[in-house]
């Protein structure tokens, strides 16, 4: 698969402090792109490199298959931080003044506010918008390039339930036309509704990159149930790849140690006689396996 970004050994250092440390990450074009970690991981740091806002202290990293330039930069639109954007002009006003600012050729003002959902209030002043829609109106001061990629940093930060899922309905409907995004967060449940792929940094260090299905579905459990219950645990106990079996509400909920089909275990259980009357499937949640890879990190640095 085409990679819009990769970086080789990226590191930064501040004095004494290692805030990344030989970073190697590669973004799938098209991908909605997760970087995970808890504050202090590196996030920030990492894509102020790639933008070209921090210098690296060592290690490299390509957009687009070549180094940094002009052309390249117009390629990705970004949002670090909120724009200064003034507060008695309207959003469209607003929106021309960064767009001469950006040198941006034929900006299409109309379409990226229709894009945040703010036509309706195109002609609104600054002052008058909720911090969700300032937020959006800055996601759109990004678009205004006709950007490859769009890269967006913590952007739920200080929303209120309203605006978060506005802002994960907005960053699914932009990356549908194409656009590769790459969300920076420490939210775990906004990487796992939006995101197809996934790094979780810990310290600077990568201590995962996959795809979220990879992550959240490389263990799980199950829950079965049959006729014969007792009969059914006593087979499922001398079933290999289950690590335990517990009942909960008139069900057997099995946990894995390596992923077993529910087509595998309901063929092993048909063979001895046994037909179930519920099987399913359930994986783990980002969090919980998020929780456990810092965990190993932890045990393996201490």
């Amino acid at each position: 698969m085409e990679k819009v970004l990769k970086t080789q050994a990226l590191t930064k250092r501040y004095g004494s402090l290692t805030a990344v440390n030989e970073l190697e990450l590669e973004v799938p074009k098209g991908s909605v792109f997760g970087i995970l970690g808890p504050n202090g991981s590196g996030k920030t740091t990492t894509l102020g490199m790639v933008l070209g806002v921090t210098r690296p202290t060592s290690g490299n990293f390509e957009w687009f298959g070549g180094k940094p330039s002009f052309e390249v930069k117009q390629k990705v639109g970004a949002l670090l931080e909120t724009p200064n954007f003034y507060p008695y002009l309207s959003a469209i006003d607003n929106l021309k003044i960064i767009a001469t600012i950006k040198e941006v050729k034929d900006p299409d003002i109309e379409g990226v506010l229709q894009t945040v959902n703010l036509a309706q209030r195109a002609s609104s002043k600054f002052k008058t918008y909720s911090l969700g829609m300032k937020q959006r109106l800055a996601i759109a001061a990004a678009l205004l390039s006709h950007p490859e990629v769009l890269v967006l940093d913590e952007p739920t930060n200080g929303l209120d339930p309203e605006g978060i899922a506005e802002i994960r309905s907005m960053i699914l409907d932009i990356a549908k036309r194409g656009i590769t995004v790459i969300l920076a967060s420490h939210l775990l449940y906004e990487i796992e509704k939006v995101c197809t792929h996934v790094v979780v940094l810990r310290k600077g260090h990568l201590i995962f990159q996959g795809k979220v299905d990879e992550l959240t579905g490389h263990d799980g459990f199950i829950e079965i149930k049959a006729a014969d219950m007792n009969k059914l645990e006593t087979v499922l106990q001398s079933m290999a790849g289950i690590e335990n079996i517990r009942k909960k509400d008139g069900l057997l909920v099995l946990a894995l140690q390596q992923q077993i089909s529910p087509e595998e275990i309901n063929r092993s259980l048909a063979e001895k006689g046994i037909y179930v009357s519920h099987l399913h499937f359930r994986k783990n949640s980002l969090e919980k396996q998020f929780l456990n890879l810092i965990k190993t990190a932890e045990n393996e640095t201490a």
